[in-house]
């Protein structure tokens, strides 16, 4: 690691004080009151914690803090977490997310091109393949990861209601999410060993992803 970017030591309580503060608070005053907690609880571990997880799974992206207003109608102008994200593939990859609620990780896949979502439908559909996937899914349930994504409520178009993976079908977008909470833990170095390991659990999830997509 650089001499630049520090050991990473978990995310202190005043992460997630800074997001219950920010939550009652959304503004730009506030934001500029405190605008170094946020760089010294949240930012730098944050940078500290995807540096050391760089070597093995990738440079993440770590994104900004503020929101996109231009169209939405909640006008509030800051997240109210942190997110960094590893890209594995298209719309694809790794995630970790700090918050007021704690530190939680996910993996999986969002807004694919219609493409790329019709190839993973076909590859769900297929027994198989969408045998393996189930396989992976209960497994990483069975570790405490929780499904989630968007779905479709009606059929996806050329195939059967009664399929035996019809459930998985109308998934749009499949993700896996992990929490840690804000138990003891996430303020120490011990969130990264909890990180890449669940991390190296996700992969064979991302990988089928990237092979019935290819």
């Amino acid at each position: 690691m650089s001499a630049e970017v520090p050991a990473f030591a978990g995310f202190p309580v005043a992460a997630l004080d800074f997001y219950d503060d920010l939550e009652l608070d959304n503004t730009k005053s506030f934001w500029a009151a405190h605008k170094h907690v946020w760089e010294e609880s949240v930012r730098d571990p944050m940078l500290a914690l995807t540096a050391a997880l760089a070597p093995e799974f990738g440079q993440a992206k770590v994104f900004r803090p503020y929101r996109d207003v231009r169209f939405a109608k909640d006008k509030t102008p800051y997240k109210d977490h942190q997110g960094a994200f590893v890209e594995t593939g298209p719309s694809t990859g790794l995630y970790v997310q700090v918050g007021a609620p704690g530190v939680f990780v996910g993996a999986g896949y969002y807004h694919p091109e219609s493409e790329r979502l019709a190839a993973l439908r076909r590859a769900v559909a297929d027994d198989r393949t969408g045998e393996d996937l189930e396989r992976i899914l209960a497994a990483l349930e069975r570790r405490g990861w929780v499904r989630g994504g968007e779905r479709l409520k009606t059929v996806p178009r050329g195939f059967d209601a009664d399929h035996p993976r019809i459930d998985l079908l109308r998934h749009k977008t499949l993700t896996l999410r992990r929490d840690y909470g804000f138990e003891p833990f996430v303020h120490t170095s011990a969130l990264l060993d909890a990180i890449r390991k669940d991390w190296r659990a996700a992969r064979p999830f991302l990988t089928w992803v990237e092979h019935a997509a290819g």
